[in-house]
Order: C-alpha cells, then structure tokens, then sequence
C-alpha cells in the first residue's frame, strides 16, 4: 500500500495542475451546494429530513409487518450500454424488446443518472465495498494471468461481510472478476455462497473461437500456458471452505449455457433462504452481455434483430423476469428490495457484438457513454411505481443504502472512508430526492471529472482516435486554463464546452468540491495493489 505521504504527493500534483491550492474547505461553505458532513470518514450527504423520515417509518412498519429484515436483490448486468432497455430508449426499437426490465421500471423508480466506473472490475469493487477503487487498488480489469502484489481484501470489508454477521443469508452469483487467486474468491471476502466464474467471458472464448482467435487456438504452446492461467470452469464455494470446480467449459455451446445455469443457482439460494425463513442479499451478476456473446439455445435467434448480442439481451430479460417473479411467487416481493443495472457502459470497440447508449463515448471512458448506465429499483409497496428522477446515483451507493434497509448502517468502521452516500430515503420518498452532491469519475487513479446536478465538469478527458475505439485507440489529454463543461440536460451528447461562456458561476463550486474530495486521500489514502503500468 502507498504511505499517506505518497499518495498527498500524487493527488497534490494532481490538482495543483488543474489550479488548485491544497486548503481544506468545508461543503457546506461551497457555493450553491447542499451537502453536510456527517463524519470525517463518510461522504457529505445532503439531508431532507422529512423524507429520513419517512423512510425509517416505512422501514419500521414493514419489518413490523413481516416480522424479518428485508431481502436485497441487485442485478448487476455486464456492459449493457443505457440506451439497451426499453424504458431508456432501446428495446424494440433496436430490436430486442425488454418488456421484464421494463416493467421492473414501471413498478419502481427509473433513475436517468445513474454512475458506474468505467470498466468492470472497478465498478464492482465500488458496489462491495462502498469506495471509490483508487481506495481499494481495484482500479481496472485484472488481467489474464497477472497477480496483484497486495491482496486488496486483506482490508477491505464487504456490505456481504456485514450483513453476513447480522443475521443476514449472503450469495454472488454469476461474474466476479475481482481476483481469481485464494483469497481473493468471493466467499473469502464475505458471501456465505458462491456459484459462478471468477473471470469473464472473454476469458473463456480467446481459447475457443477460433475466427477471432486463431493465433492463440492454433498455436500448442499458447493454449498449453492458458490452461495453467485461466480456470475456464463454472467454481462454487461456501464460507470456510475450499474453491470447487462445478463444470469445465471446454465448448462454445456449454459457454452459451452459463447464465442458465447461474439462474438456476439464484432461484434455488431464494428458495433455500425462504425455507430457512432468513433475509438474504443476492447479487445476481450475469455473464452476458460482454464479448463474446453466445446466447442459450433456446434465446437463439429469438430476436428481432438475430443478431448474438441482441438475443442475448432478450434472454438477460427472461431472467430477470424469473427472478422477479419468483419473489411474487414465494409471496416475498413486497419484502424485496430490488436493483437493476449494469457495471459501465457498451463496449463499442466489439461492435456489433455490443449495446447502445444515446452517449458520446463507450466503456473505458468518462464520457457519458462509457460511465451512465441504467439504474431501476423496484420495491412492491415501498417504493412508488411509476416514479422517474434525475437525482444522481453512484453504484457504490448500493453498498450504505442496502447496510440501511438492513438496519446496520451504524456498523460503518470509521478507520476507512465511504464515498457511497444512502440513498434509501431517496428511493423510498414518494417525491423523494438524491442525497448525492456530486458523482467524481476516475480513469484507474487519474481524476477525469464531476457531475454535479445537471453539469458535467472534465478536467481531463478521454480522446477517442476513432469511431468505436474507446478502449483501443485512446487517449488522455490535460484541459486548458477551463474545464471542458457541458449542461447535460442542454446537451448529454457532451458535443460543445461552454463552460466559461454560460456556467462561470458555477465554476468555483466544481472546483471546491473536487479539492475536498481530494483531501480526503490525505487521511484515507489510496492503495497500490501492482495493478499499475509502467510509463502510465
């Protein structure tokens, strides 16, 4: 792990090179801004008190009427763009209709600014534990073969871990992609249960398919290496016990399968905790629909647009409608807290196996396209049908608003900082509003850029060599003497910076709240897990 002194070095250079001094400054001294803080260790929140409490009787009385905690179920699909459900745009429209996402949304609340990283593994870390990855060194995709120096677990503390220890029934099921070394499995780090892949799709065809890969699949020598590199297997573990090998994928078709199979796995954990009469939390995280897209035999060519990206998007549906309607079955929906989303935006360089956002940019940026993603929540009973906001919502805001539901959020350990902000109020409250100021956008450790209500402030920004190739061919550029700024409600394509010329105003706000939000490395600093490059 970087010392403190290191890290204020690094985040000093940092915002010193956008003109930035080093005081420290309270929120709720920044103009135009509504966050307080509520400790030093927990990210200014802003606070309604009327909705709190509103939230906390509704909570109150459920639990009164049940006679349990409320369960957790977060759907975390992988690189779905924003623009792929039906209620954001897509649907039928680009030729795979959604009508179970969809209707999750119109019993629930659709939220139109929800943020993710911009890669998975970042943005998963962020859910788990809360923080920001620069705080965890879970900062991009862990690579084939690579071994960070530094376990990131070894300190680090799920909301599973929490919830595990009250009371609580936890499972991941589906993707992990946050370390495939013991240790580092995710019913070491705080799940009960376990049943899926430790890595990612892409990860299984680059030994398989042969069209797109044919220096690895035809060359002995290179697959020989890969199979003692990547355990292309379907693993399942439990708490205190070993890593198992379930299924080894050896074939495209036994690929296309997984998220099958990894449904099955759900349904059956829900049933289990039902009968053990415990709450659970669940992330449900698919496979698909990043590369390589194989859909299940049966959601072959079941698109309008038969395209395997598209039919893969029909059948991430079709279980998300299975999952819902199992909670109705076992008549535990309005018990039932619910959360649809994706980990980062479309990865547009794999077009036309990739997803669509009305954005500029794709996965791996901070543009819009590659960090706004789809945010539903939905609770029979509890949250409004039919409500829709533009409050902002981190994913990392998952990690308090679900310690919340439970009941636990005083069990937050003040010996690290927690960027996530609870949003229970915010979704609960019929006419409820976002406790988040602002989200901050990372590339890895680099700060990129801000959104705070309907402005979208760069710092830095991604420039994209090509159409599509966000990942491929980019590269970061400093700003000038003003940050590139862009009314997102004017224009979410994030075409023309008219930031100085209409929003000079608010400059000074941008800046105040990204010094404090540097500062706080100062006692929290970020961590060095040897994910980093040489020459980055």
């Amino acid at each position: 792990m970087k010392s403190k002194k290191s890290s204020v070095v690094v985040l000093t250079s940092l915002f010193l090179s956008i003109g930035l001094s080093q005081g420290l400054i309270a929120q709720e001294n920044i103009p135009f801004t509504k966050a307080v803080h509520m400790a030093k260790y927990l990210e200014p929140s802003r606070v309604y008190a009327e909705q709190n409490k509103i939230s906390a009787q509704k909570l109150k009385e459920l639990e009164k009427r049940t006679g349990k905690k409320p369960n957790i179920l977060i759907l975390i699909v992988d690189d779905m763009g924003y623009g792929d459900p039906g209620v954001y745009g897509g649907g039928a429209m680009i030729g795979a209709p959604t009508p179970n996402i969809d209707a999750l949304a119109n019993n629930g609340i659709l939220l139109t600014s929800t943020y993710a990283q911009p890669t998975c593994t970042p943005t998963r870390a962020a859910i788990m534990t809360g923080r920001i990855p620069a705080r965890s060194g879970l900062t991009r995709p862990i690579l084939t073969g690579e071994q960070p120096t530094v376990n990131p677990w070894a300190d680090e503390v799920t909301a599973a871990a929490m919830l595990s220890k009250n009371g609580y029934i936890t499972a991941l099921s589906g993707k992990w992609h946050l370390g495939e070394q013991d240790g580092y499995w995710p019913h070491q780090v705080g799940y009960d249960e376990y049943f899926g892949i430790l890595s990612v799709a892409s990860e299984f065809t680059q030994g398989m398919m042969e069209r797109r890969y044919p220096d690895m699949v035809y060359n002995p020598e290179r697959m020989k290496v890969l199979d003692t590199l990547s355990h292309r297997a379907i693993t399942a573990g439990k708490k205190g016990g070993k890593l198992e090998s379930v299924q080894e994928i050896k074939t495209l078709d036994e690929l296309a399968e997984i998220d099958q199979k990894v449904a099955e796995y759900s349904e059956s954990f829900i049933r289990k905790a039902v009968k053990e009469d415990k709450p659970f939390y669940l992330v449900h995280s698919f496979i698909k629909v990043h590369n390589d897209n194989f859909p299940a035999k049966a959601f072959k060519g079941k698109s309008p647009a038969k395209f395997p990206y598209k039919d893969a998007v029909i059948e991430v549906d079709d279980i998300t409608g299975r999952l819902v309607n199992l909670l109705k079955e076992l008549k535990i929906d309005e018990n039932t807290f619910v959360f649809f989303t994706s980990d980062n935006g479309a990865n547009e360089d794999l077009w036309p196996d990739s997803g669509y956002q009305p954005f500029k940019g794709g996965k791996g940026t901070t543009w819009e396209g590659g960090v706004r993603v789809p945010g539903i929540a939905s609770w029979p009973g509890m949250i409004k049908s039919g409500k829709q906001s533009d409050g902002l919502f981190d994913l990392m805001d998952l990690f308090n608003t679900s310690l919340t539901i439970a009941g636990i959020e005083n069990q937050i350990s003040p010996d690290r900082y927690i960027d996530g902000v609870d949003q229970t109020s915010f979704l609960l409250g019929d006419e409820g509003k976002s406790n988040r100021e602002a989200v901050f956008m990372y590339s890895e450790k680099t700060f990129m850029a801000l959104r705070w209500e309907e402005y979208k402030v760069h710092m830095k920004v991604f420039d994209v060599k090509h159409p599509m190739a966000n990942l491929d061919e980019s590269t970061i550029l400093n700003v000038g003497m003003a940050p590139w700024i862009y009314n997102l409600y004017m224009d979410p394509k994030e075409q023309a910076s008219t930031g100085h010329r209409y929003f000079e105003w608010g400059i000074g706000t941008a800046v105040g709240l990204i010094r404090e939000h540097g500062n706080t490395y100062k006692d929290f600093p970020m961590k060095d897990i040897g994910l980093g490059i040489a020459g980055k």
